[in-house]
């Protein structure tokens, strides 16, 4: 696993292990990161991990809306 290092403000208030969450998260919600993938980034289990999402406003099911119509349409 590959570390990066970010510069935060003071001020900003952020608690390493929930920024951590966030990110896995956001790159969950972005398609970088399978469910697995984001899991282990944050240091939770799948389910955990998927319990959190709504925390952040990520959306368990990650299917574009153009691949659901498409799908649709092959019914």
């Amino acid at each position: 696993m590959q570390t990066i290092t970010i510069n935060l403000p003071d001020n900003a208030n952020l608690d390493a292990r929930q920024t951590v969450k966030f990110l896995a998260s956001k790159l969950f919600e972005a398609g970088k990161l399978s469910l697995g993938q984001a899991a282990e980034m944050a240091g939770l289990t799948k389910v955990a991990f998927a319990e959190i999402l709504a925390d952040f406003d990520v959306s368990l099911i990650n299917y574009p809306v153009a691949e659901m119509k498409r799908d649709a349409e092959k019914i």
